[in-house]
This record gives structure tokens, sequence and C-alpha cells, in this order.
């Protein structure tokens, strides 16, 4: 029985490498045909040559083939560090997935699956990577690393986090994105995901996100939301039960009688979010749990190009 359990842990971690690597390579044959191809230039062993740069380890012989500069990428070289984070808290969970649907099409296993993809397109690239997940404690840290254990090891506790779901657990994003900002002493570029569902302490959190843009970080917020009933509130109208995920609080109402305040104070919510993002210089993207991958992997080849 152990040993059936065991195998079919590993038949899921292969499955979540095997869709991260089909993902990045259906992203790149595609952007290799598209008018942005040149944001997928940098291969595993090579990156673009910057004028000025020493000329030693030029590749000539590509140089030969392509008429472009390229430079020799060693294996202990990282040209980024990239420090994941991740919100398990229980709102994150939703929402509830259905036999025939896959993991990611909740917000949390949209962030895992997301993440997987970042990762594969870091360690082709020789970048470093680590992990942090929070919900109402620190719940995983690992600094970043480029090496092939490193990876797999975060690979293993991404699994992990899909099959313990946190319930009514509640988010102390505040408390741990200070604590992440302290322990990140090098600069790199921090991708947090998170539904953002702290709407009380809106000041507190976006000085704890300046917090991790300390020692110059770039600092990408991507903001995961069930967009067809989180934001468009779209329920027919039975009176239906709504119940906090992580309070346990319940009400009972009609949709129609506050959709419309439910959908402005959103709006105003997200405008909110884009202005102190914005003036914190945080790049804010909000993600739809019913959307593919590719916005996450054009945010971060962009800014990746902002990074230097």
């Amino acid at each position: 029985m152990k040993l059936e359990s065991q195998l079919e842990k590993i038949a899921r971690f292969q499955h979540l490498e095997l869709l991260a690597n089909q993902i990045v390579e259906g992203f790149i044959s595609g952007m290799h045909k598209s008018p942005f191809h040149g944001f997928s230039a940098e291969f595993a062993e090579h990156k673009l040559y910057n004028v000025g740069e020493s000329t030693r380890h030029i590749d000539w012989k590509l140089f030969a083939k392509t008429d472009r500069l390229y430079t020799k990428c060693f294996e202990e070289e990282t040209n980024l560090r990239c420090h994941i984070v991740i919100d398990n808290s229980s709102s994150m969970h939703y929402p509830t997935l259905k036999s025939n649907q896959s993991f990611y099409e909740n917000k949390l296993g949209f962030s895992v699956m997301a993440s997987a993809v970042l990762m594969h397109m870091l360690k082709k690239q020789r970048d470093a990577v680590g992990l942090s997940v929070f919900s109402d404690q620190y719940d995983y840290y690992a600094p970043e690393k480029g090496s092939d254990r490193h990876y797999r090891m975060i690979l293993n506790q991404l699994e992990y986090v899909l099959e313990k779901p946190k319930i009514r657990k509640s988010t102390d994003a505040v408390s741990f994105l200070h604590q992440i900002a302290e322990k990140m002493h090098r600069r790199s570029m921090i991708v947090l995901f998170t539904d953002m569902f702290q709407l009380e302490e809106d000041e507190k959190l976006f000085d704890a996100l300046q917090h991790l843009r300390h020692n110059k970080h770039k600092v990408i917020l991507f903001h995961v939301i069930d967009r067809k009933t989180e934001f468009n509130f779209d329920f027919d109208n039975r009176p239906r039960k709504y119940i906090d995920v992580e309070t346990g609080d319940e009400v009972v109402l009609f949709s129609e009688n506050v959709k419309g305040l439910y959908e402005e104070s959103m709006k105003s919510y997200i405008k909110k979010l884009e202005l102190n993002c914005a003036q914190n210089r945080i790049r804010y993207v909000p993600v739809d749990v019913g959307e593919d991958f590719e916005k996450i992997l054009l945010t971060y080849l962009a800014e990746k190009q902002k990074f230097g």
C-alpha cells in the first residue's frame, strides 16, 4: 500500500513537471513566430552579448551560424535570482474543484502551475529560484539556488501544497512578507501569487510590499482571481448561502440584491491596488484562473529585460 502511494506521488510530480515543460516549450515555439521573438533569445547555454562585456566567452561558431553574438553561460553562472511567494490561505483554494476539472482551475492550483512554469523557464536559463509559502504561518522557505536537485525539491514542495488544502486558514501576509524581505540579502526578482483578500489591512500590506523592494528588488504581484464569481459576481438569483472559507461566517442572500454594489466595490479596490502598486514601483498583474499561462511568462520576460 505504501509503495502504491509513493508511485502515485511520483506520477503526480512528473505530471506537474511535464505540464510545465509542455507549456514553456509551446510558449517559446509561439514566441519564435511572433513579433516578440527577441524575448526568447536566451538559451540554457547562451545569452545575448551586450556591448561593453568581455569578448572572452563569445561563441564564434554560433556567430558564424546566426550572425548574432552570444556569450557562453556556464553552469555555475546565475543571471537572475527569483524568489516565488505563494499565498496558501483557505481563500486561495477557491473555487472548489469538480471531479472533471484540472487542479489549476482554482486559485491555488493556478498559482502552483504558474510557479512550476516560471521555474522551468528559470531552469532553462540557468537562473536561481527560491520559494516561500505562507498562510497563517510561514509554511515553507527555500533560498534561491540553481541546482537541479534544488529545482526538484521545490517542485516536490509544490506538489505537497496541492495535496494539503488549508481549512479555515486566514492570511497573515503582512507579517510574512516582512519576514521574506528580511531574508532577501541579494538583489532578486520577487514574484507573489495572492488573491489579496486583506481589504482591512491595505496600508500595512503595502508597507510590507514596499519592504520587499529594499535593496532594489523587483516585485511582481500576480493578483489571482476567479473573475466570473469574484469580480463579476455571476450567480443565478436563487437564495444562496455564501460562506467565508477562512472564518466560516455565513450569509444567505439573493445575488441580484448585492451584485451592483459588490462589483463597484471590486472595481474600486482593483483601481486602488493598481495605483498603490504604481506608486511603489511594483508590477501589478491581475490574472484569472480561467486564463492560460501566457500572461505569466510574458510578464516575467518583460520584467527580466528591465532587471539588469
